[in-house]
This record gives structure tokens, sequence and C-alpha cells, in this order.
């Protein structure tokens, strides 16, 4: 499957088409074939990008290392730059790398990744973390986590699945065969 051109789109999607300036991204071209499907997800896809009731720092980080667990290129390089206006820097976009590990984390930070890396090995955010968690997060910060979490890794799956390119206007800042994870 391709992204579908903007020409063949549905009628029903014009709101999509209108959300993004007329300049919908590769990912959005390829749910457009199935439109009830975009269609439904638009609305969970907008609440994730401002980050429900997480900041937008967090949410970066949230997304930057379900990219880097899915090897998803295409969401790392479309991120980098998000990640960088939200106040992420070079240097800790780079350190998502290294994971929850890496010792310059505040444990703020160092939660957050945890709990995103035990998403993706356990399916769950385990009570010990949940705990500590509690210390900076709310119940309603806790579940956009496992949200956002969840509507990037069936992005990736997507973008995975049918070898999605990046979108000619997003720069990466890392080659891709630069990409993976270090741990």
């Amino acid at each position: 499957m391709k992204p579908l051109p903007l020409n063949e789109w549905d009628e029903s999607l014009k709101h999509v088409i209108d959300d993004m300036d007329g300049r919908p991204l590769n990912i959005h071209s390829l749910m457009a074939n199935h439109p009830s499907l975009l269609h439904a997800w638009w609305d969970f896809r907008n609440y994730s990008v401002r980050g429900g009731s997480l900041d937008q720092r967090d949410r970066e980080l949230v997304i930057l290392r379900v990219a880097i667990h899915m090897r998803s290129w295409y969401e790392w390089a479309s991120h980098v730059d998000r990640g960088l206006a939200a106040g992420l820097t070079i240097e800790e976009i780079d350190r998502v790398r290294q994971g929850p590990e890496a010792a310059e984390w505040s444990e703020h930070d160092r939660l957050l990744l945890q709990s995103v890396d035990e998403l993706i090995a356990g399916r769950s955010i385990r009570a010990a973390t949940r705990e500590k968690l509690a210390d900076h997060f709310d119940a309603n910060q806790l579940m956009d986590i496992i949200a956002i979490h969840g509507m990037y890794i069936t992005i990736g799956c997507m973008i995975n699945t049918w070898g999605l390119d990046i979108d000619d206007h997003i720069q990466g800042d890392y080659p891709p065969d630069d990409f993976s994870p270090s741990n």
C-alpha cells in the first residue's frame, strides 16, 4: 500500500486536509486508503499531538522513546524538531536512545522513559514504577502516557509494514544506518 495522492482522498477527509493546511503527512496519506479509519483516528491524533494532559516535553520523550523501540526512522525524524521546540536539547534527544539508564536523566524523565520501556516489554507499567510515577504524574497523565505510547505503536507498525518514506520537508539529524537502540 502506498500513500494516497491528495486528489484521490475521500471527501469525508476534507477536515484532515484542512487541519494540515493542505499538506497532510505521508502517514495521513497512507491512512487515507482507509477513510473511515483515518476519520475515526483523527481526534485521537490531535489529542496526542497536543500531549493530552502531559506537557509538550514529556509528550516528545514518550514519542521519541517509542520511535526507538519501533525502529521507526520516520517517527524519530518527524519528532526531533518537535522535541527541540518542546524544550529538549539535542543531547537529551540523543540520550533517548540510551534509555532510562543514562545517568544524566532527572528522576522525572527517567521514570517517564522507564514507563515506556515497561509498556513495550511487558504491556503494562509495573506497580513499583507507578508508585514512583505518582510523585511526578497524576492519574490522567499516566493514562495519557499509555495512550500516546499506544498511538505511536500503531503508527510505527503502519510505517514499518509499508516502508513509508519520510516526508520531503522533514530533515532528520541521524542517518537511517545510525538508527538503532544502543541498549
